[in-house]
């Protein structure tokens, strides 16, 4: 019995190295499986949560990312913004006042005073905390994709923003939202591995984008939206971003499968950013359009 016991205890840490090493690998996999779809299947819709929204936790928070990455979302929706002493962090507003119980600008405070706050959900006070850019990466680390939906102008904090995805070697992660894609070279130019996703404001835009390079994802808005336009973005190699917020995601609360019925109609449409990744997923994946 001694000798069986003592084989017991040295086999635990092995057992746990194992335990470790197969959750890493189904998490590159996953990683692996969504930059395959990305670039190989183009008729397979990506599921963006708009600010890692889901019902059980705040916005823009660790909390909600995680829940992001378990239910399988593909890409997560995030706003960067600055605090007073240089530190990038993860916040929608200019202001604490909807988020937190804090009140005031983002950037009048230091890292530590933001770290003090906590974030509100659905009107209520929850033990999260305002998440670092830093903390982010650290967690989605080969993981899942990560929009970045910069709220910040100056190029200081830009080629921070660079540095840190540099560090952490997650270049293949990032998809860098641009209101104006005419910014597109000169974001290129300080990294050509990160992928930059310019929007398009018309289908005068969309033309003037497909003749840049290494664009492989535009955002579009569905107020031009013509199959035959769009047919030639898929045609090109890059994906279509479209996004399901306000409109169809209040279509899919009244009625289940409306608005993302409507949505799907058209058809070229392969990103959709949503307050609903959950139901999206399952109605997608019930259609054999999500892995």
């Amino acid at each position: 019995m001694k000798n069986c016991s003592s084989l017991i205890t040295k086999r635990i840490p092995v057992l746990l190295f194992l335990f470790l090493s197969l959750g890493l690998y189904a998490q590159e996999a996953n990683l692996d499986s969504i930059l395959f779809d990305f670039h190989n299947k183009p008729d397979r819709v990506l599921v963006a949560a708009h600010r890692a929204t889901n019902e059980y936790y705040p916005e823009n928070s660790l909390a909600a990312i995680k829940e992001s990455i378990r239910i399988g979302v593909d890409i997560i929706e995030l706003d960067i913004r600055k605090s007073k002493d240089g530190e990038l962090v993860i916040l929608h507003d200019r202001t604490l006042d909807r988020t937190t119980n804090g009140s005031g600008k983002v950037g009048d405070y230091t890292l530590e005073e933001l770290k003090k706050l906590r974030l509100i959900h659905m009107d209520s006070l929850t033990l999260e905390r305002i998440p670092t850019f830093e903390e982010v990466l650290q967690l989605t680390k080969g993981k899942v994709l990560i929009d970045i939906d910069f709220k910040l102008e100056d190029m200081a904090s830009i080629e921070k923003t660079y540095s840190l995805i540099q560090h952490y070697g997650m270049e293949n992660q990032i998809l860098f939202f641009l209101y104006d894609y005419n910014e597109t070279p000169t974001l290129q130019s300080l990294n050509r591995k990160i992928r930059v996703m310019p929007r398009a404001y018309s289908r005068k835009d969309v033309r003037r984008i497909l003749k840049m390079n290494d664009i492989d994802i535009i955002h579009i808005d569905e107020s031009y939206y013509k199959d035959r336009a769009m047919r030639k973005i898929i045609d090109s190699g890059a994906r279509v971003w479209i996004n399901a917020l306000g409109k169809y995601d209040t279509m899919e609360g009244v009625k289940k499968n409306a608005g993302f019925d409507a949505l799907l109609s058209k058809k070229y449409v392969n990103v959709i950013q949503t307050d609903l990744p959950e139901a999206l997923l399952k109605y997608l994946r019930a259609r054999n359009l999500h892995r």
